[in-house]
């Protein structure tokens, strides 16, 4: 089974460059999207319908235009669960979750920390979140939590890792909690296949950032370690120019 996460910074926008024709070559069998930065209503569904994704799942922000994540599936899940039930999370639409008969797959969209208001949200989620996942893990042991958790882990993830050492996304305790939310019993899927460094999902629009890959690697398709045995591939596909981040991919027997 091939999955895909991928940010693409608002799907109306990027359905105008060719989102649609991409997916179809792409082929995966499962697609978590975040930042939506829509409601379904906004949206010609049969597009994706018509893609070969005839079940697909919206969780939207309350307000408009904003946030948001969804997962397409060529596969019928046996249950949907939209957010987690914790209201200072699910506001924003962050979380989205499809079950299957032996795994699960989380569509998440972590907050990121642009200003002291923003990363007193994101630490506070993070802990939140931590919480949920360790009780979720209990009653779902087989999980993949694909997303944009807005942290790069560790220096080989950055471009400029001394610059940007005090820039949220690549603070001390953010970097701690993935780290500890990876030692709780996940593996970051790429890392685990490709020790290579250079390799980023995410790039500024400003000083001609992607040409010159100048990126941060701040998606993961994070997998429980019970599926260890179950990742037969994981890459980065640079060359999708929807967003100003790029997806990703794990591939599960």
């Amino acid at each position: 089974m091939k999955i895909i996460s991928y940010n693409v910074n608002g799907i109306r926008a990027a359905l105008k460059k060719g989102f649609i024709e991409w997916l179809q070559a792409a082929n995966p069998d499962v697609v978590c999207i975040q930042e939506t930065k829509a409601h379904k209503e906004q949206l010609d569904l049969s597009l994706f319908e018509e893609a070969g994704y005839p079940f697909h799942y919206w969780f939207s922000a309350q307000k408009k235009g904003y946030s948001s994540v969804a997962i397409l599936s060529k596969i019928k899940p046996k249950h949907i669960e939209y957010g987690t039930g914790i209201d200072t999370m699910d506001f924003e639409g962050r979380n989205l979750r499809i079950d299957f008969d032996d795994f699960s797959v989380m569509s998440l969209y972590l907050p990121s920390g642009t200003n002291d208001a923003r990363l007193e949200f994101k630490l506070n989620y993070m802990a939140e979140f931590q919480q949920y996942v360790n009780n979720l893990k209990k009653e779902i042991p087989n999980i993949i939590i694909c997303g944009d958790y807005n942290i790069c882990h560790t220096e080989i993830d950055i471009h400029n890792p001394k610059g940007l050492k005090n820039t949220s996304g690549f603070l001390p305790v953010e970097r701690e909690w993935i780290d500890s939310f990876i030692k709780s019993g996940f593996i970051d899927s790429f890392r685990y296949l490709n020790k290579e460094p250079h390799h980023y999902s995410w790039w500024s629009y400003r000083a001609n950032a992607r040409n010159n890959n100048k990126g941060w690697r701040i998606d993961y398709n994070m997998v429980s370690e019970a599926m260890k045995d179950r990742i037969k591939r994981a890459y980065i596909l640079p060359e999708a120019k929807h967003s100003d981040h790029c997806p990703i991919v794990v591939e599960i027997d």
